[in-house]
């Protein structure tokens, strides 16, 4: 069985959670003080969404901590799948911060109210989407390379924002042009809807994590290739099931050979079977099963799965 080592890269995303933080409470300020100047809701929008980040940036913290842990007694594949509580929680954040921006916006176009020096709060709006777009690379960077889900969460949560102030100062941009105070309303609400399609789209996420869906199809696709030359040779296989917490991938299948094998032959034959696969998707866990492939009962366990999960079927 191949052990993984990923436990030592968790530490060092802790630090990247601190980073999310300070670059929140950043924004939450350049955001406010916009909105203070502008009295646009647009801005306000935009600043709520900033306190969600802040809120989010402080739960990936906590949860980076935990999944930093080594396995144990209790927890023996280890502590990875928390990230997916983390990615769902900032999901429904998000949610909630939409819905309040949704029902400010709404009030504000039944009963607009005139911008104050918008030229200003603009300014302020720019700075702090500058800060967003270079945290949401930095992170995203460290996501990509750690394969974490709570960074790539919060990573993409902020770049959304980047892309949501872009919305509300073109809004603002109208507005001042035009005077169409119901212009920025407008784009608020279209702000809201965004940020339910960002928010539901991390929660879909975690839940297919936390219900132990399988790997992704390229994943699966690199497994199965290796899995095939061996099936040329005459060594078949079935019952693969693959699954993925936080950044460590597990899977499990059966491999048949002939029953006149001897122990030491089939034992070699999994160790490269297993080393073959780790070196093509990485960090993996495998647990293989041996089995005579003359033995009728050797597919007992795989008659009843479905197609997908049973490769190079007996002839």
């Amino acid at each position: 069985m191949q052990q993984p080592e990923i436990q030592q890269t968790r530490p060092s995303l802790v630090r990247f959670a601190v980073l999310s933080i300070v670059g929140a409470i950043l924004t939450i300020a350049l955001k406010a003080g916009a909105y203070a100047l502008t009295g646009s809701v647009g801005l306000l929008s935009d600043a709520l969404e900033s306190i969600v980040n802040l809120v989010a940036a402080i739960l990936a913290l906590i949860v980076l901590i935990i999944a930093a842990k080594p396995a144990d007694e209790k927890h023996p594949y280890g502590h990875e799948k928390v990230e997916y509580f983390s990615s769902g929680a900032e999901g429904m954040l998000i949610l909630l911060a939409a819905l309040m921006i949704i029902v400010t916006a709404i009030d504000h176009l039944l009963n607009p109210t005139p911008l104050e020096q918008p030229g200003l709060g603009m300014g302020l709006a720019v700075l702090a989407s500058i800060v967003n777009f270079v945290l949401a690379r930095i992170l995203l960077g460290a996501a990509r390379r750690h394969d974490s889900i709570t960074l790539e969460a919060d990573a993409q949560h902020i770049l959304s924002d980047v892309w949501t102030t872009g919305g509300v100062l073109v809004g603002v941009g109208i507005v001042m042009l035009t005077g169409w105070l119901w212009v920025d309303a407008v784009v608020a609400i279209g702000v809201g809807l965004h940020i339910i399609r960002t928010g539901w789209g991390l929660v879909k996420r975690s839940i297919n994590g936390l219900m132990d869906a399988a790997l992704a199809d390229d994943e699966i696709a690199q497994i199965t290739s290796v899995l095939d030359t061996y099936c040329e040779q005459g060594v078949l296989y079935h019952a693969l099931r693959t699954r993925r917490s936080g950044a460590q991938r597990f899977m499990s299948v059966h491999i048949l050979v002939p029953g006149s094998w001897t122990v030491q032959k089939g034992h070699d034959l999994l160790e490269q079977i297993e080393q073959r696969i780790a070196n093509v998707v990485s960090p993996i866990q495998i647990d293989s099963h041996l089995e005579p492939l003359e033995d009728p009962a050797s597919w007992d366990d795989g008659e009843s799965m479905p197609a997908e999960l049973r490769r190079c079927a007996r002839p």
